[in-house]
């Protein structure tokens, strides 16, 4: 069954208007990363902090003292975007500037890989910030590498189509679930309002929240920088990338019933999966019914399972001492 990508017209669109994001960035045509700040910035408005890592959007952002984006940006580290954007938000909380926005913006290498220690740390603690992932599904500022975002068969230049890579991808979502952090999401630059509205439901828990946006990268996938958004469609239609959310690691919501396009039509646009065989193709089939399997066995569960007691914090006894040691 093909996707009717004909019927989706974006002057349809009910997003807000204003605009964060300035022209003038140095993004490749047809990025997926440059839609996506746009549209994270509509959702989250002017009151917002940027940290941004080392990542294909340090370089977008444009060279000091130049900057694409109207709010204040910190470039850190490749492996700190999310303790980065923490310690914001506890110098807010000192200031008693509650009403603004901290979100660490990083690509999948400084998600998946070199700054998980980090974003594990953060959410551990329920840090209130949005961390939102833009994944690409590959290293692909500092040269098409693979990264544990890259799915199965993937041609990369660490993975090149002789040995593709043999791994699935990290399931980073339900990693963040794990955590139990209040909430979770997937989203898609193909589907904007869907994005804008997880953001702003985001924005208003407190905690930590994770945002896994999936986008386009001309260069890295192969493709056509025409395509970029109807390849992020597909990804959505053919059940390659779920749009679903979960709320206190526990309830479960799928915000779009794929039509289950066969996975070839997504496949045939990106020259990173030209060399795939037949028996590579209809591996990633079984491997994608299981994969809705799973999720829709965890919306059940959800569905029956009421959310994790609150935390209790201990008292503390203002005259009590620490014992000392020996």
């Amino acid at each position: 069954m093909a996707a009717d990508l004909t019927t989706y017209d974006p002057r349809n669109l009910h997003l807000p208007e204003g605009e964060i994001m300035r022209s003038g960035h140095l993004a490749c045509p047809g990025c997926g990363a440059a839609l996506g700040m746009r549209l994270a910035l509509k959702a989250l408005g002017p009151k917002t902090m940027v940290v941004i890592p080392a990542c294909c959007w340090a370089v977008i952002n444009g060279p000091y003292p130049f900057g694409a984006l109207d709010v204040p940006v910190l470039q850190v580290a490749f492996e700190t975007a999310a303790i980065s954007a923490s310690g914001i938000k506890a110098a807010l909380d000192v200031q008693g500037k509650d009403d603004i926005t901290v979100m660490a913006w990083a690509g999948d290498g400084g998600t998946f890989d070199i700054g998980f220690q980090s974003l594990s740390g953060t959410v551990e603690r329920n840090d209130d910030i949005i961390y939102v992932c833009y994944d690409n599904e590959a290293y692909m500022n500092t040269g098409i590498q693979r990264s544990s975002a890259t799915p199965y068969g993937a041609w990369t230049t660490t993975t090149p189509a002789h040995t593709p890579k043999a791994e699935p991808k990290k399931n980073m979502v339900e990693i963040m679930v794990e955590h139990r952090i209040p909430y979770t999401a997937t989203a898609s630059i193909a589907f904007p309002e869907d994005f804008v509205r997880k953001m702003r439901k985001a924005q208003s828990i407190r905690g930590a929240k994770f945002i896994h946006l999936w986008i386009s990268c001309p260069a890295g996938h192969k493709s056509e920088e025409r395509s970029s958004v109807k390849i992020a469609r597909l990804a959505v239609e053919t059940g390659v990338f779920p749009l679903y959310e979960v709320e206190d690691g526990v309830h479960y919501t799928i915000n779009h019933e794929p039509a289950f396009t066969d996975v070839t039509e997504y496949l045939e646009l990106q020259g990173r999966f030209r060399h795939l065989d037949e028996s590579q193709i209809e591996n990633i089939r079984r491997n994608l019914e299981w994969e809705w399997l799973r999720l829709r066995a965890k919306v059940e569960m959800g569905q029956k399972v009421p959310s994790p007691p609150a935390p209790v914090k201990a008292k503390v006894d203002e005259g009590a001492h620490e014992p000392r040691g020996e």
